[in-house]
């Protein structure tokens, strides 16, 4: 590690090559950055490694790996969440992965009703602008507050120049607070190597007030992955750090878990639906619904998107949820294809069943079919909450919540589970295939040299991207130690 510091502190000695008609370097010209008597603060050695940092990430490009807990079932946790380190130095924070909104946010050191304690047996943390060396504020001239302001994320207060924000989430919960820039670390893939504890400044939230979560389930904020500029893929893509489109495979069973990349992973089952255009969501087409391979129905009008209607893909969201249009047929035709085998009671308002056998035996299969010929099929766990189980006999319920007087069709962890999707930006599509996520994946990205693919197992831990430094990054620094024993000769 410090020859390696040392390596890259000498780096920035080094000028433009003069190079002679033949192609060969002609001179080479050294030029002492750090003072003659070899004394220079740390931090400010520190400072110009970030900046090095910074351009070799952007000129390389490459994949980076996020850590996924949680899981869908509402009586268990009910979301997915990440681990994400901030600040310098850096600190641990548990966000929820959102692809429903935009922007990241963890709780600030003075946030009014925060949660003080979790019941997911995490340490909650608050960030504290005070306590990292690399924070700065935003202020209201800052281009990257424009950002937040034309997706309506953020504005400015008068009262002190800073940019703000405020949100409010669809079920009445909401927070508030001020953007930040700091450090987001993480590591990367980029090739075959490992470039680990990598950083690049991003622009975040830090909450003020807020009201999200209950104690039983808290976590330190939200990382939203929307499309628009304030989101971190946006900005890290921006930056040439890692490319426009991510991918998640989030596990169902077995304590939940998953792979969460910026990066896309590759399945040769994929199947892909355009994404409507100059939406604030990742809205999609559905055209129909299909039980037992019978198409229900439903007006197609029902699930077209205009005047804030329309169908969206949201890791934020727990269950699913239907217009009443599309949920009334839906579960009348799951109700018929079961009746001769089941008992259907009604409890809390929802639609469930009482069953001895497997729901795999009874419940029929059904299908979301997308535009341009997309389909995604869901197995009875797709649409089904198991609720209770005594005595060897379970208690199944539908998951699909109605929607009343708003015809909008919301696909959350639920359906999501159990299933490879991949948001590509670039393309503007959205792809998915019914995978186990507890097995390892490919993943491709482009970077500057062209495609890569490699085996990701969610940590970046098989032999296809191993960790440690390749052959050319170690006879890189050979000879700059010789460069630089040369130089003291």
């Amino acid at each position: 590690m410090a020859a390696a510091l040392f390596s890259t502190a000498i780096l920035i000695c080094l000028l433009p090559v003069s190079v002679s008609s033949s192609g060969f370097p002609a001179a080479l010209k050294l030029e002492r950055a750090i003072p003659a008597n070899h004394e220079m603060e740390m931090n400010e050695l520190k400072a110009r490694d970030r900046t090095r940092h910074g351009r070799l990430l952007q000129s390389l490009g490459g994949v980076v790996d996020f850590p996924v807990d949680g899981t869908f079932d509402p009586f268990v946790v009910g979301l997915y969440y990440t681990k994400l380190r901030l600040g310098s130095p850096p600190r641990d924070f548990y966000v929820q992965i959102d692809t429903g909104s935009d922007v990241l946010w963890v709780s600030c050191a003075s946030c009014n009703g925060c949660p003080q304690t979790s019941g997911l047996q995490i340490q909650l943390n608050y960030f504290d602008p005070g306590s990292s060396a690399t924070a700065t504020p935003i202020s209201c001239s800052d281009q990257r507050c424009n950002w937040g302001v034309q997706s309506s994320d953020s504005g400015c207060s008068v009262q002190n120049n800073l940019c703000a924000y405020t949100f409010q989430y669809g079920d009445g919960s909401g927070t508030s607070g001020y953007y930040v820039s700091d450090l987001l670390q993480f590591d990367m893939i980029v090739g075959s190597s490992l470039v680990p504890n990598s950083t690049a400044q991003v622009v975040f939230g830090t909450s003020q007030t807020g009201d999200l979560v209950k104690s039983d389930r808290a976590v330190d904020g939200i990382f939203g992955f929307g499309q628009q500029g304030m989101s971190v893929i946006s900005q890290l893509a921006s930056q040439g750090v890692s490319p426009r489109v991510f991918s998640h495979c989030l596990k169902g069973e077995n304590g939940g878990g998953g792979i969460l990349v910026l990066g896309e992973i590759v399945e040769p089952n994929m199947v892909f639906t355009p994404l409507v255009p100059s939406q604030p969501h990742y809205n999609v087409n559905l055209l129909s619904i299909s039980v037992n391979g019978q198409a229900l129905p439903i007006n197609p009008s029902v699930f077209s998107t205009s005047n804030g209607q329309g169908t969206i893909i949201d890791t934020g969201t727990t269950l699913a949820y239907l217009s009443e249009a599309a949920y009334v047929p839906f579960v009348e035709a799951i109700t018929n294809a079961v009746s001769q085998s089941v008992r259907a009671v009604v409890s809390k308002g929802n639609q469930c069943y009482v069953l001895t056998t497997s729901v795999a035996d009874v419940f029929p299969p059904v299908s979301l079919n997308f535009a341009g010929g997309a389909s995604m099929s869901l197995n009875p766990q797709d649409y089904l909450i198991q609720q209770n189980n005594v005595g060897g006999t379970a208690v199944w319920c539908i998951g699909f919540q109605r929607i009343q007087n708003q015809g909008i069709t919301i696909l959350g962890d639920l359906v999501l589970k159990d299933k490879i999707f991949v948001y590509d930006l670039v393309g503007q599509r959205i792809g998915w295939a019914n995978y186990d996520c507890s097995m390892s994946v490919n993943v491709s990205a482009t970077s500057s040299s062209g495609r890569s693919e490699y085996v990701n197992a969610g940590q970046f831990s098989d032999n296809a991207a191993p960790q440690k430094l390749s052959l050319d990054i170690i006879g890189n620094i050979i000879m700059l130690l010789l460069l630089v024993i040369n130089m003291f000769l």
